[in-house]
């Protein structure tokens, strides 16, 4: 299921972008050693960054009102 990051503030996407980049670096450092469980989660690693970039864009263009 995919996951859903339309209640999430400007803030917490930030936040939230910070982490998925930190795990898809050490998904990529794992796959290079050899030591992946899990060779597909790097794609939707790499897709959730999409969607969580995508919604931060939204904020900037004004498509979405950031909560006060």
């Amino acid at each position: 299921m995919k996951n859903s990051y339309n209640d999430l503030t400007l803030d917490e996407l930030a936040a939230k972008k910070e982490k998925l980049h930190k795990e898809y670096f050490d998904l990529r450092m794992g796959r290079v050693l050899g030591h992946v469980e899990n060779p597909l989660a790097v794609r939707t690693i790499r897709r959730n960054i999409a969607r969580v970039n995508t919604r931060i864009r939204e904020y900037e263009l004004g498509i979405r009102k950031a909560a006060k």
